[in-house]
């Protein structure tokens, strides 16, 4: 009867043990997947933004008409569509909106070419894929409830673009370098809470459908993540040319 018990436990234990792997491997797929996307994303933003700032005619089009202001509030668009209208669409349109939606960040994000250095628009980058994949890898593994990080964060991001609209009046240099600063903590806690609440996601049971979507949707949160602090780490280190 012991005998029996006991294979009755281990059988058991090997069972529970088995499912733990299967999470653990769908959950790094997804992740994964998720990684894949932004960084694809973040490729296509690159690739468009210095195709427009090596032609002339292109730039003078965007930035030198009235078009200028379609091409920056159009990312804004694309956010919104994916953010309130994913459960309506199906997962192909979602990525299609996505990639689109990069696409035309290329376009809004190609004066940087002509603003700052080549050399120093690699030198920001590097630095920010190191600061991002630290902090994402952090809000990945650790253990700590991130949930209040995260609410602080909104509200100090709610706080700068306020900020940042009255500097727009006074033309402050000490208030927009310290805007830049607090920007970059924002980012930095915004990209280990972001991470957390996408894994905490992840259910074993979606379908594919339901993975893709998600899979989209944690590609553009992290992907704005990694823009902004890329952006405004730009602004404190970029070399203008």
């Amino acid at each position: 009867m012991k005998h029996d018990h006991q294979i009755a436990l281990n059988t058991q234990r090997a069972t529970s043990a088995s499912g733990v792997s299967d999470v653990d491997a769908g959950l790094r797929d997804y992740m994964l997947r998720i990684y894949n996307y932004m960084s694809g994303g973040l490729a296509v933003t690159g690739a468009m933004a210095f195709a427009v700032s090596t032609s002339e005619t292109a730039m003078q089009m965007i930035f030198g008409t009235g078009l200028v202001w379609i091409v920056m509030l159009s990312p804004l668009a694309f956010v919104l569509a994916l953010t309130f209208g994913i459960n309506r669409m199906s997962a192909s349109v979602a990525q299609t909106v996505f990639w689109a939606f990069s696409a035309v960040m290329g376009l809004s994000l190609a004066s940087i070419f002509i603003t700052y250095t080549g050399a120093s628009i690699t030198r920001v980058f590097f630095i920010t894929s190191g600061t991002f994949a630290a902090m994402s890898l952090y809000g990945y593994t650790t253990k700590r409830d991130l949930t209040g990080l995260g609410s602080f964060m909104f509200m100090g991001l709610i706080g700068i673009i306020i900020a940042s609209v009255v500097n727009m009046f006074l033309q402050s240099t000490v208030m927009h370098f310290v805007i830049s600063v607090l920007g970059v903590l924002v980012f930095v806690g915004l990209t280990a809470y972001d991470t957390q609440k996408i894994k905490n996601l992840y259910q074993m049971a979606d379908d594919a459908e339901t993975a893709t979507k998600k899979s989209v949707m944690g590609a553009l949160t992290l992907y704005l993540d990694f823009i902004n602090l890329f952006l405004i780490l730009l602004r404190l280190f970029g070399q203008r040319r």
